[in-house]
């Protein structure tokens, strides 16, 4: 099944619950899903392998003078905007100029909307690199995600494309130990004969550690809400994930359930 691809750099606004309105930013390669990871279910579909064939990025200065204009005519007609969000076709710290594209964010945020925060939806892998480090730390809402708590569950839902083990995303978490917000989608079903869930009670006793051991801002909860490129993809119930909710406030961290 093919996924939902942004055709933009610039995106939005759109209203999100989790975000308010959101203005998007998309700094993967036009066209396709490039990402370090391979998540059965995700809304943009399988990762491309790219091949011998060099990857075109969207250039530094082309993204800057695109989120300068379009906030520019926003604010000019005092649209409301509460957040500017990197998101897009896959794992935006991928691109090149990551660091410093953060940083033009942050200078046009605060010429045009002051108030507005700025997220990074990032799943984490790359951020064992000190300088993506440092700019996920300078943004409002860093949102780092973590869908499993064992190695085999993770290769499962997750399907790492780059050497990369859970116990590394685990390291690379723990540079942002009360400075990041963990997203989690729980999902199960059967992908190539092998089921997957991230619910059972093994799964959530390892998850609920990990996340003692990391203690985030807050973690948001979510199911499937979209198509997903895996067919046997099955949503978990409402009343599932407010119970892992609960279980996720018993040690002190804010949760909430989206979806």
């Amino acid at each position: 099944m093919s996924g939902f691809l942004f055709e933009h750099i610039i995106f939005g606004p759109v209203r999100s619950r989790r975000l308010g309105i959101s203005l998007g930013i998309n700094l993967l390669p036009e066209g396709i899903k490039h990402c370090t990871f391979n998540c059965l279910y995700c809304e943009c579909g399988w990762t491309v392998v790219p091949g011998d064939k060099p990857l075109t990025w969207p250039p530094r200065e082309v993204v800057r003078r695109q989120l300068e204009n379009r906030l520019s005519a926003m604010a000019t007609r005092k649209a409301l905007l509460t957040n500017i969000t990197f998101a897009g076709n896959g794992e935006p710290t991928l691109h090149p100029d990551f660091p410093g594209i953060i940083d033009d964010a942050i200078v046009l945020r605060d010429r045009h909307y002051p108030d507005a925060g700025i997220s990074v939806l990032s799943n984490a892998s790359t951020a064992g690199d000190d300088a993506i480090a440092g700019a996920l730390l300078k943004v409002d809402q860093n949102i780092l995600k973590l869908d499993a708590g064992t190695e085999e569950t993770f290769r499962r839902i997750n399907q790492p494309q780059i050497p990369l083990s859970l116990q590394q995303v685990l390291e690379n978490l723990e540079r942002f130990r009360g400075q990041m917000i963990l997203q989690t989608l729980f999902v199960r079903g059967i992908l190539n004969g092998q089921a997957f869930d991230n619910t059972t009670e093994e799964e959530l006793a390892h998850w609920l550690g990990h996340l003692d051991r990391l203690r985030p801002r807050s973690v948001m909860i979510y199911p499937v809400a979209r198509a997903t490129p895996a067919e046997d993809v099955r949503k978990v119930p409402q009343e599932e994930l407010l119970d892992i909710a609960r279980r996720v406030e018993a040690l002190g961290i804010p949760a909430e359930v989206y979806g």
